[in-house]
C-alpha cells in the first residue's frame, strides 16, 4: 500500500504543476484578495480609496488572462477536478465585467460608502465570490461542485447581510442563509447518493457513465434530483425563487444586482455541466423510459415564467418587481437547454451577457433615484420624468430591452432563445415544447404590463411632491453607457458572437 503512494506522488506532482499553467486567472484572484484584505486592513486612513483601485486592477489583470485562454483546447486539471474550457472562459469573461461593473456600483452608492465598515470588507468577499464563481464553471467533480457553490453561497450571504442597518436586511440575509443552508443539504446528500452508486465523483468519466447507462432511474432518480435543488436555488426556479423577493428588497442595491446576475450565471454554466452526462437520456428530442429531463425543465421553465411574471404585476416595490422579473427571465432561459446544442449554448450566453446589462443597469437607476429621492416604490414615481428626464429616458431604454422589444438587444437576445426552443420542437414534436413556447411568448406579453407602469407614473402623471433633478453622477454616466450598449449590439451583435 504504502509502495503504491510513494508510486503516486510523483504523477500528482507534475499534474499540479502543469496545472498552475492553467490556473493563472484564479492565481490572480487569489492574490488580488490577499493585497485588498492588507490595503483595507494598513491603509485605509490614509488612502481609502486603496482597496477599490486594488480590486479594479485585479479584476482587468484577470479578464486579460481569461482573455488569453480562449484560443486554448479543452484540457482537464488537478486531477480531473476542473476543465478549462472554451465554455468556461467565456463565462469567466462575463464574471469579469459583471464584477467590474458591481465594483462602480458599490464605489459610488452612498449607503455603502457613508457605512461605517466601509467597502474594503465587500470588495474582498467580490473577490472570494469571483473565484468561486470561476471554480463553478470549470468544476466537473462532485466535490469540486460543492465546494465552488458554497464558496459563492456564503460569500453571498455576507455580501446581503453586510450592512444588516435595520430589521428588513437582517431579515433579508437570515432568510437567504437558512434557505441557502437547507438547499445545501439536499445537493450534499444527493451527491453522496450518486457517489454511493457509481462510484465516482467524476461525472464525466466511463464509470459514472456506464452505471448511468446500465441502471433504472429510481435507483439513483432521487440523488439526482436532490443535486438539481442545489442549482434550482441558485438560481430562483420555481418553487426554490421564495427567497428572491425579500432578499432582493432588503440586500444593499448593488449586491442585488449582482446576486441577480453574476451567481444566477454561474448557476446556469453549472446546470449545463450536470446535465451532460444525462444528455444521451433525454435532452436530443428522443424520449426515454429511463427519465425525461426536458420534461423537468419544461415544467420549471413554464412555472418560473408565470410566478415570475405574474407575481411582478402585484408589486410595488421597484426591487421586488425586477425580484419577481428576474424568476420569468430565469425561466425563459431555460429554454435554450431544450436543445442541448452549440446553438442553444450560443443562445443563452448571448442572452445572458445582455440580461447582466439590461439588469445592472435597471438597478443602478433604482438606486439612483433611492438616493436623491428616497422613493423605492412604483406609485411613488409619479412626475420623475420631469425632474429626471435624462435618467428615465434611459430607465425606458431598459425595460424595453428587458421585455425584447426592438430597437434594443433584449430583442435579439429572446428571438435566439425564441429559436432554440423551435428548434427543440422540431426535434421532438411535443406539445409540452410548443406549451412552453407559448408560455413564453405570453410572459412577454404580461411584462409590459409591469414594466411600463414606471414610465406611466414617471410621464404622464403628476407628483405631488415634486424634486429637483440632479445634473449628472458617475452612476449616472455608467448607466448611459449600458443603455448604449443595448442599442449598439443590436445594430452590431458581432463582438459577442465572436466571443461565441
Amino acid at each position: 500500500m504504502m509502495n503504491d503512494f510513494i508510486q503516486n506522488i510523483s504523477p500528482s506532482i507534475n499534474d499540479t504543476i502543469r496545472s498552475l499553467s492553467l490556473f493563472y486567472p484564479e492565481i490572480g484572484i487569489a492574490t488580488g484578495f490577499i493585497l485588498v484584505v492588507l490595503a483595507d486592513l494598513f491603509f485605509h486612513r490614509r488612502s481609502p480609496q486603496a482597496s477599490f483601485m486594488l480590486t479594479i486592477l485585479c479584476l482587468a489583470l484577470v479578464g486579460c488572462l481569461n482573455f488569453s485562454q480562449l484560443g486554448y483546447p479543452a484540457e482537464a486539471a488537478f486531477g480531473g477536478m476542473i476543465i478549462v474550457d472554451r465554455l468556461a472562459v467565456v463565462f469567466k469573461i462575463i464574471f469579469c465585467f459583471v464584477s467590474v461593473l458591481f465594483v462602480l456600483f458599490v464605489r459610488y452608492n452612498q449607503s455603502l460608502q457613508n457605512s461605517s465598515k466601509g467597502t474594503g470588507d465587500l470588495y474582498s468577499i467580490l473577490l472570494a465570490v469571483h473565484l468561486g464563481l470561476h471554480l463553478m464553471v470549470m468544476s466537473q467533480n462532485l466535490v469540486m461542485i460543492y465546494l465552488s457553490l458554497e464558496m459563492v453561497s456564503v460569500g453571498s450571504y455576507l455580501m446581503v447581510g453586510y450592512l444588516s442597518g435595520n430589521p428588513k436586511q437582517s431579515e433579508a440575509a437570515m432568510k437567504y442563509a437558512l434557505f441557502g443552508a437547507v438547499c445545501s443539504a439536499f445537493m450534499l446528500y444527493g451527491m453522496s447518493l450518486l457517489y454511493g452508486f457509481t462510484g465516482s465523483l467524476e461525472i464525466y468519466s466511463p464509470q459514472f457513465a456506464s452505471f448511468l447507462i446500465t441502471t433504472p432511474f429510481a435507483s439513483w432518480g432521487l440523488g439526482l434530483i436532490m443535486l438539481l435543488t442545489g442549482i434550482a436555488f441558485k438560481l430562483s426556479l420555481v418553487p426554490f425563487h421564495f427567497w428572491s423577493p425579500d432578499v432582493y428588497e432588503g440586500a444593499p442595491t448593488p449586491v442585488t444586482a449582482f446576486l441577480s446576475t453574476g451567481p444566477k450565471i454561474a448557476g446556469f454554466a453549472l446546470l449545463i455541466r450536470i446535465l451532460a452526462p444525462f444528455q444521451p437520456f433525454n435532452l436530443s428530442g428522443i424520449d426515454s423510459s429511463i427519465f425525461s429531463m426536458t420534461t423537468v425543465l419544461a415544467v420549471m421553465a413554464i412555472a418560473s415564467m408565470v410566478v415570475g411574471n405574474f407575481g411582478a404585476i402585484w408589486q410595488n416595490n421597484v426591487k421586488r418587481v425586477l425580484a419577481y422579473s428576474s424568476i420569468g427571465h430565469t425561466g425563459f432561459m431555460l429554454m435554450a437547454l431544450f436543445v442541448f446544442s452549440a446553438s442553444g449554448f450560443k443562445a443563452l450566453i448571448f442572452y445572458m451577457v445582455i440580461y447582466s446589462i439590461m439588469n445592472m443597469a435597471a438597478f443602478m437607476i433604482v438606486d439612483e433615484i433611492e438616493e436623491r429621492t428616497g422613493k423605492q416604490n412604483i406609485d411613488d414615481y409619479k412626475g420623475l420624468g420631469k425632474s429626471f428626464t435624462v435618467l428615465m429616458i434611459a430607465m425606458v431604454v431598459v425595460l424595453v430591452s428587458l421585455t425584447g422589444l426592438p430597437p434594443t438587444a433584449g430583442f435579439t437576445a429572446k428571438f435566439l432563445i425564441f429559436s432554440a426552443a423551435i428548434e427543440a420542437y422540431n426535434l421532438s414534436g411535443s406539445a409540452l415544447m410548443m406549451i412552453v413556447i407559448i408560455t413564453g411568448a405570453i410572459s412577454t406579453v404580461v411584462s409590459l404590463f409591469y414594466y411600463f407602469r414606471i414610465p406611466l407614473n414617471a410621464f404622464l402623471r403628476t407628483g405631488e411632491n415634486q424634486v429637483t433633478g440632479i445634473k449628472g453622477s458617475p452612476k449616472v454616466y455608467i448607466t448611459l453607457f449600458l443603455v448604449f450598449l443595448l442599442i449598439f449590439f443590436i445594430l452590431f451583435p458581432s463582438p459577442i458572437q465572436k466571443l461565441l
